[in-house]
């Protein structure tokens, strides 16, 4: 019997969490992507709590999304296991 336990980055049906730190402009300036919720949840309160009150004014936004692929997470996130 296998105890190890599969990699959420190995398996096939899983939720992604994907938070993002999103300028004026619309281009991600910081992504991470996880398969815990809490993680996620942290790792959103952080990029919300990092962003001052001068970038909010301008337009600059975290937003935390689910997706259900690898394929959908953007290319220059960072991927927690």
């Amino acid at each position: 019997m296998n105890t190890e336990r599969s990699s959420c980055l190995e398996e096939i049906f899983v939720i992604i969490w994907v938070n993002e730190q999103i300028d004026p402009s619309g281009i991600i300036r910081a992504c991470i992507a996880c398969c815990d919720e809490r993680q996620a949840q942290e790792c959103h309160d952080s990029f919300e709590s990092n962003l001052t009150p001068e970038q909010k004014q301008e337009g600059w936004v975290a937003q935390i999304r689910t997706v259900e692929s690898w394929d959908e997470v953007p290319v220059n996130a960072l991927k927690l296991d």
